[in-house]
């Protein structure tokens, strides 16, 4: 009876295999795990967007696929990792932040974006680094979008909020109210808002920059979708674990912001590990190669760094 019985679930356990094959593509770079709690990926895989993988099961909010590159495999992968009009259960690509609306007066600000890995490797015990919450490896996400000149903070805040934030109570701050589609976009570019960032860089930055708070996130996630998205955020995901140049960052920078726009970007790093990446900006419109021309040159400490992995 007992073999029977083992017989069956055996049965069962592959036809449920068989039933969920199918074929979806990847939308994003997204880590590929040995497990479903993802503690280890091992060799550091990743989706590369636009190709397609093999589904293998589907399992509260996970996909089992089968990888062939670099070597085959199976790993454990966020739902919202691929698209498939097979499945009823494939994800919608997450929509892009809205693009930036074109500002009224000229914009001069720096630009600040932490690589996610080497953030969690420091703060490991942020909400936005733990596995179950940690969605943005391999990414660089927004630290703040600062007017300059840099004392050009707090702007009409109450001396108790600023004092707050001063003591990084920034919980204790007033909570921010945005639309669905910012609400997706900072899940995406903004994992720090989980651990009230997004109330610190409002009170000490955007107070300064727009009245609206929609609209200074709405502005800081399309300009760092740009910069992930470009040449820049595909390198250095192409070269975890290896020694990256201020150099080479800046040819590749240039190669989809122009000739001369290199030079507008800084590099910081942290023993050794490359951790954020500034940006100068200064200009009208909505498209960061024009933000670029006019901007000052940026001076960078940091030369080289190792890109961390997750």
């Amino acid at each position: 009876m007992k073999k029977h019985l083992l017989f069956l679930g055996i049965l069962l356990a592959f036809a449920t295999t068989l039933q969920a094959r199918y074929s979806a593509q990847a939308v994003e770079s997204c880590q590929a795990y040995n497990d479903l709690r993802h503690s280890r990926n091992s060799h550091h895989l990743t989706l590369k967007p636009g190709s397609s993988y093999t589904v293998l099961q589907h399992h509260k909010g996970q996909y089992l696929v089968k990888l062939e590159h670099p070597f085959a495999t199976q790993r454990w992968v966020d739902e919202r990792c691929l698209q498939s009009r097979k499945s009823r259960h494939a994800p919608k690509e997450m929509p892009a932040p809205k693009p930036l609306p074109k500002v009224q007066s000229d914009l001069n600000a720096l630009l600040v974006l932490s690589w996610q890995n080497s953030f969690c490797r420091t703060h490991s015990n942020r909400k936005e680094c733990r596995p179950l919450f940690n969605r943005a490896a391999n990414r660089l996400v927004l630290h703040g979008l600062w007017p300059q000149p840099r004392n050009r903070v707090y702007c009409n805040v109450p001396s108790r909020l600023r004092n707050a934030d001063r003591d990084h109570r920034w919980r204790s701050l007033p909570p921010l109210k945005f639309s669905s589609d910012l609400q997706q976009a900072m899940q995406r570019y903004f994992p720090g808002a989980l651990s009230g960032l997004d109330r610190h860089e409002w009170i000490k930055h955007g107070s300064c920059y727009d009245p609206d708070p929609g609209r200074y996130f709405g502005d800081a996630l399309s300009l760092t979708a740009q910069v992930d998205r470009s040449s820049v955020g595909e390198y250095l995901r192409s070269h975890i674990g290896r020694l990256v140049t201020l150099a080479q960052l800046r040819r590749v920078f240039e190669k989809d912001f122009g000739r001369g726009s290199g030079n507008k970007l800084a590099l910081r790093c942290h023993r050794g590990k490359i951790s954020e990446i500034s940006i100068s900006l200064h200009g009208k419109g909505d498209k960061l190669s024009s933000l670029l021309q006019g901007a000052r040159t940026l001076h960078s400490r940091c030369t080289q760094g190792i890109v961390e992995a997750p």
